[in-house]
């Protein structure tokens, strides 16, 4: 007869939860009241917060739409057969039906709003890429040219999506365009496609660097994220599977597949540089990645060989990195950024991760952190402190972002590559089909209540 290990412990979904769990999930609840009554107040009377229902970007307008069926059937089915299906699935079927099952998921949200709301306007507004397409017909001229239209008052400005970020993204719609799927429904599809693929890279790293009992026990928690509340039809959703693929790619790398995984790690953590200049931030979790493989040095070089193509590529069609970032701080501190002010965001950000990672992950936190104080006893050996580090490298990562006061609001979206790196926390859980159900009812609650801005 097997005996149990520590590991396999969590694995019962009926587990009784600990009343340490529960007092987490309180503070993350307490902090999304004080941020709603404090933003409020503040908005109400001062009127510089500049969201409609702080601290997340949004309107109050209860709804119920096309996808809310199909949003709820996904919720109760995988409450009920998600830990048993992934306990029990082939790994390669494991990763095939994560991927189908936030899929679904994503989409399911996105339609609550319904198709026009929830997916192509998204991305046609007056801030987003798909409007300026047309302006990139000749797209080496547009790449020289794009500084000379980031500061809100330069000749032909860019909408505020657009100058906010480098051109990597907007020329994803572009060529999107090119290839005859313009529009924001494509555009909106694209973003949901790709950005589902988000959690089964989490799961392959998770997997290489931990172990696959970790893996299966996050994967329920991956699939039924409150964020996919903001991933559909949301750029950042997009990114984030890009940045988590860099990373996955780079933890096959270092844990004895083939070093060239880590050469597709480093073209993909180049183009996440030039999807989002806050993205560069994933530097942090790609160390983690590094310490926690023993074959990092191998993999180095192959590594930073994928990682200078994309850079060198955008430096001789003409467009300065630095120069861009340059400009964009300054037109953020120009506009709402510097209005917004700082001392209520530098910790009403944090309750927009609670949202949008919900009271599981609260909790999942607290015992990755009992885990992480375990590593300088015992080492990284345990699949526990390797999974802690990786985690802690991603909350280290979403802190530097908060406290450089350039994530000042719309963290909600913004911080959705962050978020997806803190959700296998769960992992180290009791009581599944529970904490399963409080992250369902969240990203439910949200999707019906508030009309999001994203």
């Amino acid at each position: 007869m097997r005996t149990r290990t520590r590991t396999d412990a969590p694995a019962r979904g009926r587990s009784r939860v600990p009343a340490a769990d529960l007092a987490a999930a309180l503070v993350a609840v307490l902090l999304v009241v004080a941020a709603v009554v404090v933003g409020r107040r503040i908005q109400f009377s001062r009127h510089t917060l500049f969201v409609d229902w702080p601290p997340l970007v949004g309107f109050w307008d209860p709804h119920v739409g096309p996808g809310t069926p199909a949003a709820v059937a996904v919720a109760v089915a995988v409450v009920a057969y998600g830990p048993r299906a992934a306990a029990r699935l082939p790994w390669r079927g494991l990763l095939l039906a994560a991927y189908g099952t936030a899929l679904a998921w994503i989409w399911s949200l996105a339609l609550v709003d319904g198709w026009r709301r929830g997916v192509v306007e998204r991305l046609t507004n007056r801030h987003e890429y798909v409007p300026v397409v047309g302006r990139f017909h000749d797209i080496p001229a547009a790449l020289r040219d794009f500084t000379h239209h980031i500061l809100a008052h330069s000749p032909d400005n860019w909408p505020a999506h657009v100058a906010g970020h480098p051109p990597g993204a907007v020329l994803t719609f572009v060529l999107l365009d090119r290839a005859g799927l313009g529009g924001g429904g494509w555009a909106g599809a694209w973003c949901i496609t790709v950005g589902a693929t988000g959690c089964v890279a989490v799961l392959v790293a998770v997997r290489a660097l931990a172990s696959e009992s970790l893996a299966r026990r996050a994967a329920p928690f991956l699939v039924l994220a409150p964020a996919a509340v903001w991933a559909g039809a949301s750029p950042d959703a997009y990114f984030a599977a890009v940045a988590a693929w860099s990373l996955a790619l780079l933890a096959l790398a270092v844990t004895g597949r083939s070093r060239w995984w880590a050469l597709g790690a480093g073209l993909l953590f180049g183009l996440t540089c030039y999807l989002s200049y806050g993205l560069t931030l994933f530097a942090v979790p790609g160390a983690a990645v590094l310490l926690l493989g023993r074959g990092r040095l191998r993999a180095l070089p192959f590594l930073v060989a994928g990682l200078v193509v994309v850079p060198a590529v955008f430096t001789l069609a003409g467009f300065d990195w630095w120069e861009a970032y340059r400009l964009l701080v300054r037109r953020y501190y120009e506009g709402a950024g510097g209005v917004r002010p700082y001392g209520y965001w530098v910790w009403a950000n944090l309750a927009c991760t609670v949202l949008l990672v919900g009271l599981a992950t609260a909790a999942g936190l607290r015992r990755a952190g009992g885990a992480l104080g375990a590593v300088r006893a015992r080492g990284r050996g345990t699949p526990e402190a390797r999974l802690a580090v990786l985690v802690a490298a991603a909350a280290l990562a979403l802190l530097a972002a908060d406290l450089s006061g350039m994530s000042k609001a719309e963290t909600e979206r913004i911080w959705l590559p962050f978020a997806l790196w803190l959700l296998p926390a769960c992992a180290f859980l009791t009581g599944t089909r529970a904490w399963l159900a409080a992250q369902a009812v969240l990203a439910l609650l949200v999707n019906h209540l508030l009309l999001t801005g994203w």
